[in-house]
């Protein structure tokens, strides 16, 4: 196991300074946001594809400096009910898709996008509940009629390429949690018609789960089990003791009420500790994904350099702790 970052937290500085501070925290790997909603790439993606001596330059800079590329970071909403935004986000997906062989990754990180709840909507629509009916009948159309469409015609395009798409489970979005994550890729992939392995899976981020009652661990094994384990954002959250209890987990006051929110995102061992997270990275390789564990920093109480700083060497042990070993008796 590997240990990276997901570089949109450095938005604004030059990447090859960024590279270079990466190397000197001792990170193995770096992902690099390429559009969509992670902020501004730092380099253009679109260029950058159409130019085979700019793609060297960026792979040479990762190379000089020991780091793989271990994904491109597009998190976005090509579904999105405004067609503006919808083919923006589309575009850059798409890019990412033919730009990431050529970077030297097969994997790009993005959302599974909500559609609006009919023809007529102007804005997503996340439905949370099956009834009263009107909530079934808008989930039929957003995966009858855009999902799964849209979803069978992008694995064709990731395996014309030859790269993987690993949608993150994030509520607000139609693929939100383990069932939704297998469900959409399974239905995209038979609509397809593709066969072998999938190029539609998941990227696990913990944090996400923590706070919908989810165990990563057992989506860990579930995902494990069906070849969908793609990547691994390593976040964490913390449940408010009191905030929790009182009002549920569904929470939409703004990040930054931080003393009255039910949750909040924290630098991983400040949610939970290594009871969690030793264990999640055994199941993790347990169950075929031996990658990296990409750092996503998001916690307000710290500053960036803190806090990804703590997560580095609380993750490094919980890697080094559950590192394999050959058996004494091979």
């Amino acid at each position: 196991m590997k240990l990276g970052v997901m570089a949109a937290l450095f938005t604004g500085r030059k990447f090859e300074d960024v590279v270079r501070d990466c190397a000197d925290m001792g990170l193995d790997a770096i992902e690099l946001p390429v559009g969509a909603y992670p902020g501004k790439p730092f380099f253009d993606p679109r260029k950058v594809l159409a130019s085979a001596k700019e793609q060297d330059r960026i792979k040479g800079l990762l190379r000089d400096h020991h780091l793989e590329l271990s994904g491109l970071a597009v998190h976005g909403n090509p579904v999105h009910p405004d067609r503006k935004i919808a083919k923006a986000h589309h575009d850059e997906y798409e890019t990412a898709v033919k730009l990431a062989r050529a970077l030297g990754t097969d994997i790009v990180i993005t959302f599974s996008g909500c559609p609006g709840g009919s023809r007529k909507d102007a804005t997503p629509n996340w439905v949370t509940c099956p009834w009263p009916n009107d909530f079934t009948g808008i989930l039929a159309y957003q995966w009858d009629e855009v999902l799964v469409p849209y979803w069978a015609k992008q694995a064709k395009l990731c395996a014309k390429h030859g790269v993987k798409t690993a949608w993150e489970a994030h509520p607000g979005f139609c693929a939100y949690n383990t069932d939704t994550l297998i469900r959409l890729s399974e239905r995209a992939t038979k609509a397809s018609g593709l066969k072998g392995k999938p190029v539609l899976g998941a990227n696990l981020d913990p944090s996400h789960f923590f706070w919908q009652g989810i165990d990563p661990i057992l989506a860990a094994r579930e995902l494990g089990e069906r070849g969908l384990l793609f990547y691994c954002h390593a976040k964490d959250t913390e449940l408010d003791r009191y905030e929790g209890p009182l009002n549920g987990y569904l929470d939409a006051r703004p990040y930054t009420a931080l003393t009255r929110r039910s949750w909040n995102f924290r630098t991983c061992g400040y949610g939970h500790g290594h009871e969690f997270w030793k264990p999640f990275v055994s199941t993790l390789r347990r169950y075929g994904y031996d990658h990296v564990l990409s750092i996503e920093h998001e916690d307000a109480l710290m500053s960036i350099e803190e806090g990804l700083t703590k997560a580095i060497d609380f993750l490094t042990d919980a890697i080094i702790e559950e590192k394999p070993a050959t058996p004494w008796w091979t």
